[in-house]
């Protein structure tokens, strides 16, 4: 028994070496691969360049793999590798990589989408030569990369659930870029609201008692929200923009529009959040005599459900390739943002770790675009 467990030990063990090996030799096309995307920011949706870019990879750089370019979305991919005969389902252990690749306006990939890509698109290469150094592998194994678009606005992998992109997996890896290396991290369930207020132009000057001020509601609601803090969970969220308010100071504006986002720890207590950001909208308009319209975002996005086995596992195996996890417990216990791979992981089994790339910047400002731009992750999940 102990000469089979040290068999079996010795095999895991070649395995990752073999991984390593071949992202190493991999290295600079993939660096090439994420220094492309990077160089041509495209928005949620919008990502045609992107995918263009990683399906070439999987067809052309990289050989052996099967590839459906738009798979379920225009610019979803997915590419697939297996032994002779295997097919997902049975008794194959179907494993899926997610690249991300959507940018923010204005800032460019100052997420680090880019080095998703390459960390996906790494992970799975790695996977996948060393399947193939097994003589004789326990288990049959499916090798699935699939690119999630529109990660930032929409919820493309929410998209692709709906669409049934992820049937078959038995389990999802993906990495994110961040200020520290971690297993994981609390990311807050989402929903995003554009209000409208519709009210009635009139002269500011000449007539104002016959208009109806939209901005004023605007500002009100405003308000209303920031008073609502204070009465708020503190690790409840809730943030947003004026984006329209209106056309020139001397029309008493007509329209107006904000833009805000709600976010809880729990995707249980958003309904609570969003119910008392209503109260606060409605009673704006009531004020002001004007008519308010709500609009919610197409997806509510999921906090990620942990997956302690995974995040095991991951720093384990981390640690033994020299990583340093942070033990900043602030950091480990306080809320940050919120992803769409959270819907994904009620639904498959994975995990959702972060790296550090080499900068304190802050993700999200254009400090860490151009950090994101010298980065190369080549790193394993």
């Amino acid at each position: 028994m102990q000469t089979a467990d040290k068999c079996n030990q010795d095999q895991l063990q070649q395995c990752k070496q073999k991984a390593g090996c071949c992202i190493d030799s991999a290295k600079d096309t993939l660096f090439a691969l994420s220094k492309d995307i990077w160089s041509c920011p495209e928005l949620a949706y919008e990502e045609k360049q992107s995918h263009d870019i990683l399906v070439r990879f999987f067809t052309e750089t990289e050989k052996g793999w099967s590839v459906e370019s738009h798979y379920k979305l225009d610019t979803a991919f997915r590419a697939t590798w297996g032994p002779t005969g295997v097919n997902a389902g049975g008794d194959t252990l179907n494993i899926g990589f997610l690249c991300e690749y959507d940018a923010l306006p204005g800032i460019g990939h100052a997420c680090g989408h880019n080095l998703i890509a390459e960390v996906g698109a790494a992970a799975a290469v790695g996977m996948k030569g060393a399947l193939e150094a097994l003589v004789d592998p326990p288990i049959r194994v499916m090798v699935t990369v699939i690119g999630t678009p529109a990660e930032e606005e929409g919820g493309g992998k929410i998209d692709l659930i709906e669409a049934g992109g992820f049937e078959g997996l038995d389990l999802v890896f993906m990495a994110h870029p961040s200020q520290e290396d971690a297993a994981y991290l609390p990311d807050m369930a989402e929903d995003d609201v554009t209000v409208k207020y519709y009210g009635k132009a009139s002269h500011a000057a000449a007539y104002p008692w016959e208009g109806i001020n939209a901005l004023d509601a605007a500002v009100l609601a405003y308000n209303n929200l920031s008073v609502l803090r204070q009465q708020l969970k503190p690790d409840w969220r809730l943030h947003g923009i004026i984006k329209h308010g209106g056309v020139k100071p001397n029309i008493i504006p007509a329209f107006s529009e904000l833009v805000f986002y709600l976010r809880t720890p729990k995707r249980r207590d958003l309904p609570f959040l969003r119910e008392k950001a209503e109260q606060c909208f409605r009673s704006a308009a009531m004020a002001t005599g004007c008519r308010v319209e709500l609009q919610y975002g197409p997806h509510e996005y999921h906090n990620i459900l942990l997956n302690k086995t995974l995040m095991r596992l991951y720093e384990e195996n981390g640690k033994a390739l020299g990583i340093e996890f942070t033990t900043d417990e602030q950091v480990l216990n306080t809320p940050s943002g919120s992803t769409d791979f959270g819907n994904l992981s009620f639904v498959v089994p994975g995990i959702h770790p972060y790296f550090y790339i080499g900068t304190e910047a802050l993700n999200h400002t254009e400090e860490y675009t151009a950090a994101a731009g010298r980065a190369s992750y080549p790193g394993c999940l």
